[in-house]
């Protein structure tokens, strides 16, 4: 009899699944059926019961069952597939095994729990076993058999990996076999980063090399827009000659990052690549040559270098591939790329649509934190180029969804990095430095983070301590698709801080960058103003005319709130010296 109420419980859920199920029932539809009954009669249900298993459900292929203890869980389907093994006959099955909270209702079990159940089946060889990592770690040495570690593994449907170990019978092929299940690719975008090669004659500078890869995985791993599978899984392909796609498809990535390492005397040189395997196209290549006074520095300078580089490469690369998809296709993380990409156009007419994507991701998965995130920054940006038909109102709108973001995923430092944009536009420069302050504490490199304190610094009448943020941001990033706002923000605080033949400089650089907007003028403008040269101001002017015909003083000073009174007298009086109407 059913438990008359709904409960939850720790339980071990086992799923099984006959394989080629289909094509069986095609071939002897009556020969199939009498088999699994004699297989379940025989075997599957006896050993069940000898073990406290309960049997929830029994499909026409396969079964969900829930048992009191790991071991006993484990012991069944061990038993299950030795025997399988021995009588060769046409039912193989695949068994999955997870232990976790279930909720039971009734006689029938869901939740998550069984959920990772179902996914660890799929990913099971033809008579093997997939057991989730707390299983195997609550067996112990409990049980007689060997698992191997197949890592982290992207699962459907799961927001995060699922750690995996693999049983198969003695005498059975590899668990990579051509027809064992490979990992899907995440929603978000996948990445692995094998093993440099070790290129120096001497054996002892392996631990380098293993060290930049160690260290590229744990400081990708900081970007919680990427999926980084685990040293464990890239590990097991050290000193092998590799096929990329192989690579690909057996880690169920879409990325994969090689490198090498040649040491000789005290010079080093490291080179990595970046190629998106599944396409088998090379994003990104760089070399890196030092001396090696300290192995060590050189070591975290160089991840630091790889790790800038390649962020923003694989980003753009996924915005470029949502761009090849009809948008009714795209899936939450796909709609919040397309959004960005119209975001990163700066065009005051791509509001509606980069909005509508973002809203499309947010529709599709409410607790996509960077969907929030990417809101705000759209609001953000088009409030910023005078888009907004309700300033003030998007601006409450942009906070709003950039503090959903920090809420959904507290980790994230795109979502700071938002909330600290956000903040400057509502004129609150010092809560802005605090949530740039956060996102670098969580992701010392990221480059967006680094920019927005250094404009939220030369706001709040601190334009000298910008400049290094500003550094910091360009050394970080400098192949970033917004690297005109980093030199116009540069430039405005090189003029605020008295360094006006420098500002001009910058800023005039800063207006040959892609996708350059109104603000990669005003840094040449103030200079040019307080330098008094209302010559070469006027002519900035023209130009600056050209891009934005009403650009203004107020409008400036609008979305660009200065707060500090001396900063934002400086910043009003040389605006109105290069001839800007008020």
């Amino acid at each position: 009899m059913g438990e008359s109420a709904t409960q939850r419980r720790l339980s071990a859920i086992l799923a099984a699944d006959v394989v080629g199920y289909s094509r069986l029932m095609a071939a002897d539809e009556s020969g199939t059926l009498a088999a699994l009954k004699a297989h379940r009669r025989a075997l599957f249900d006896p050993e069940t019961a000898k073990r406290g298993g309960r049997i929830v459900k029994l499909m026409g292929d396969g079964a969900l069952v829930e048992f009191p203890s790991v071991v006993d869980a484990v012991d069944c389907a061990l038993a299950i597939q030795r025997a399988l093994a021995a009588e060769d006959g046409k039912i193989r099955l695949r068994i999955g095994i997870n232990l976790g909270d279930v909720i039971i209702d009734g006689d029938d079990i869901y939740g998550d729990g069984v959920n990772v159940a179902a996914r660890l089946e799929a990913l099971a060889a033809p008579g093997g076993i997939s057991v989730s990592g707390l299983v195997y770690e609550s067996l112990g040495n409990r049980v007689e058999a060997s698992f191997v570690d197949a890592g982290e593994v992207p699962v459907k449907n799961l927001s995060r990996p699922v750690r995996v170990w693999h049983w198969q019978p003695a005498g059975a092929p590899a668990a990579d076999r051509r027809d064992a299940p490979r990992p899907a690719l995440p929603d978000k975008p996948s990445i692995a980063v094998l093993p440099f090669a070790n290129m120096s004659s001497d054996s002892d500078q392996e631990f380098f090399a293993d060290g930049i890869s160690e260290d590229l995985i744990t400081e990708i791993s900081k970007f919680h827009s990427l999926f980084v599978t685990s040293r464990n899984s890239t590990f097991t392909f050290k000193g092998q000659t590799v096929n990329l796609k192989e690579v690909s498809a057996k880690l169920g990535v879409r990325y994969v990052v090689e490198g090498s390492v040649r040491r000789a005397g005290s010079r080093v040189r490291i080179t990595a690549q970046l190629i998106d395997a599944v396409e088998d196209s090379h994003l990104w290549a760089e070399r890196y040559d030092r001396e090696i006074a300290d192995i060590f520095a050189v070591q975290d300078e160089v991840v630091r270098a790889i790790v800038s580089a390649i962020e923003p490469q694989l980003l753009s690369s996924e915005r470029n591939r949502a761009l090849r998809k009809p948008p009714e296709s795209l899936d939450a993380w796909e709609s919040h790329q397309r959004g960005l990409w119209h975001i990163y156009r700066f065009r005051p007419e791509e509001r509606d649509r980069a909005l509508a994507f973002f809203e499309r991701a947010i529709a599709l998965d409410a607790r996509f934190a960077p969907a929030y995130a990417g809101l705000g920054m759209a609001l953000y940006v088009y409030s910023l180029l005078g888009a907004s038909p309700d300033h003030d109102a998007d601006v409450e709108r942009a906070v709003a969804a950039s503090r959903t973001a920090v809420e959904l995923d507290e980790d994230d430092p795109f979502a700071y990095a938002v909330l600290c944009r956000c903040n400057i536009l509502q004129g609150h420069p010092e809560a802005a430095i605090l949530a740039a302050d956060k996102a670098l504490s969580l992701n010392p490199s990221f480059a967006p983070a680094h920019f927005g304190r250094a404009h939220a610094l030369w706001h709040a009448g601190r334009p000298a301590e910008a400049l290094a943020s500003h550094e910091a941001a360009i050394r970080l990033s400098p192949r970033d698709p917004t690297m005109w706002s980093f030199l116009a923000s540069k430039a405005i605080a090189l003029a605020l801080s008295g360094a006006l033949d420098e500002a001009v400089d910058v800023s005039r650089n800063a207006q040959q960058q892609p996708n350059a907007a109104i603000f990669a003028h005003v840094g040449e403008l103030l200079a040019l103003g307080l330098l008094e040269r209302r010559t070469e101001a006027a002519d900035a002017l023209r130009r600056a005319q050209r891009v934005m015909p009403a650009v203004s003083v107020g409008y400036l000073a609008k979305v660009l709130p200065v707060t500090d009174p001396p900063s934002r007298a400086l910043f009003l009086k040389g605006l109105g010296q290069s001839g800007l109407p008020d």
